[in-house]
């Protein structure tokens, strides 16, 4: 049975530990992947389309195997689990640093997939050690240290990167290392025996493990929610940066200030603002709430005349961080404790399904609105579009809510 979590506070401060520490070395290697691929690929043409690669491969393991890890979880354990993929994700990086060309560098990229699809397994082993009405604090105490990873790995990466495109990469190796002997010595198994279910292929393929998230209405309605949350988040990752440049001609130090902004805000929000807002209203009111404001911040952002109003803008929006914790917590109230671990796996693949086409999309719509000749007249229509899908997903989580419960 889960218990509070103050009672497990070496297990919480080991994931919490490993979860910056996994994605500092995921982190750190970014400043420099794309001056790698480019060196690699002798041109900037062909540096792009690899580019491109890398992310889709990256994004197709972790869709093909995280429903199998976390099945692999909830039938040998989550610590073996946790153990063998912090090991090989310090393979992963030491591969990547003496990759001799593209292939091997695709190779290294596809193993990092698969090893980072342990996250799926950290959230499983939270769900049992921490009582069902303190989980949406627990999750966002983790999503808090994987944005403080976050922010943390491109500032040291950069740095690292002075001295020479490789280095982060024997960095990133010796962290995860760090993390995988860390865990060796102090991480207890969580999942009894008893809570155990073989493993079988049907639920550990990601089709099989998707089946879980449809069997019942209020999950299959949390599981859109989840899906367009990660839809939504990727326009950070693919337009802001370029939008930030064209619209108010910032470097990219003042656009990495504001993502590190925002990063922190996430942190804040996540590790001290989810935990009083769930006790006093709920996990559902404060994930409408997340839905609510990210949707407004991103609109603000599309609108945004000048550069007070753009940060405003970002600032709102990091009230999204509401969101992601909560829509965990309630999900996992849905399922057996047999069954967290396949859970988990399966929102590791609608993330990554959302990883692989959102990208993509917002690129698009981007593409469309600059130049000459726009087809769509507003350079910010990708920020709007994002804005009107959290807003759907605040709506979907109201619907979901009305569904009676199993």
């Amino acid at each position: 049975m889960a218990v509070p979590a103050a009672r497990f506070t070496p297990a919480i401060i080991f994931i919490l530990i490993t979860a910056v520490i996994d994605v500092m070395a995921m982190g750190i290697v970014y400043p420099v992947l794309p001056t790698l691929i480019e060196e690699m690929s002798g041109s900037i043409e062909r540096a792009g389309l690899w580019n491109g690669v890398m992310v889709a491969l990256w994004a197709g393991m972790q869709f093909f195997f995280s429903p199998m890890i976390g099945s692999l979880s909830d039938a040998y354990g989550r610590r073996p689990v946790i153990l063998v993929s912090a090991a090989g994700l310090a393979a992963d990086f030491a591969l990547m640093a003496v990759a001799p060309d593209l292939w091997w560098l695709a190779v290294g990229r596809m193993l990092g997939g698969i090893t980072s699809a342990s996250f799926t397994v950290a959230y499983a082993y939270l769900a049992d050690i921490v009582a069902p009405e303190e989980r949406a604090r627990a999750f966002g105490l983790v999503g808090a240290a994987w944005s403080g990873g976050f922010v943390l790995g491109p500032l040291l990466g950069g740095l690292l990167g002075e001295l020479g495109p490789r280095v982060p990469f024997w960095a990133a190796a010796g962290l995860a290392g760090v993390a995988f002997l860390y865990g060796l010595l102090i991480l207890p198994e969580s999942l009894k025996r008893g809570h155990r279910t073989p493993f079988s292929w049907r639920r550990a393929n990601p089709f099989g493990a998707l089946k879980l998230l449809g069997s019942h209405p209020e999950l299959s309605g949390l599981a859109i929610v989840y899906f367009l949350i990660y839809f939504a988040h990727h326009i950070f990752s693919v337009v802001f940066i370029l939008y930030a440049a064209h619209q108010f001609g910032w470097s990219a130090f003042q656009i990495g200030m504001v993502l590190a902004l925002w990063g922190v805000l996430d942190i804040l929000i996540q590790a001290v603002l989810v935990g009083p807002m769930v006790k006093k209203i709920g996990d559902r009111a404060t994930m409408i709430i997340g839905l609510l404001g990210g949707g407004a911040g991103l609109t603000l952002i599309g609108l945004a005349p000048d550069v007070t109003t753009f940060i405003a803008g970002v600032v709102v929006t990091a009230s999204w961080g509401l969101a992601m914790p909560t829509s965990q917590a309630l999900m996992t109230r849905l399922v057996s404790e047999s069954e967290q671990g396949q859970l988990q796996g399966a929102n590791m693949s609608v993330a990554s399904i959302a990883g692989v086409v959102s990208p993509l999309f917002f690129g698009w719509i981007y593409g469309l609105s600059v130049g000459d000749s726009p087809a769509i007249p507003h350079p910010g229509a990708a920020f709007f579009i994002g804005g009107a899908v959290l807003i759907l997903s605040a709506v979907v989580g109201l619907r979901a809510g009305r569904q009676p419960q199993p």
